[in-house]
């Protein structure tokens, strides 16, 4: 992912870019608290089709929209802690 992505719902191009677990747009990368070392799922699907969705859509809405478009997907898992 560019580091430099702007952080607001409509990218150039005719992207989107949803709301995050933090509950705002844009990535803010993984934030443990101090101590254990927490799991990180990073999420990667391929669809048969664009999605019609809004700018800022929650995660359940994309998940919902993609249902029956899942063509193939992967799954990174990392381990942060500080």
């Amino acid at each position: 992912m560019d580091a430099n992505l702007p952080k607001r719902p409509n990218l150039p191009g005719g992207g989107l870019q949803g709301t995050n677990s933090f509950g705002r747009t844009g990535y803010g990368g993984p934030c443990p608290p101090p101590g254990n070392a927490h799991r990180y799922y990073i999420h990667l699907y391929a669809l048969d089709s664009t999605l019609n969705l809004q700018p800022g859509a929650q995660k359940e809405e994309v998940l919902a929209a993609m249902k029956g478009h899942i063509l193939g997907e992967a799954q990174l898992m990392g381990r942060f802690k500080r």
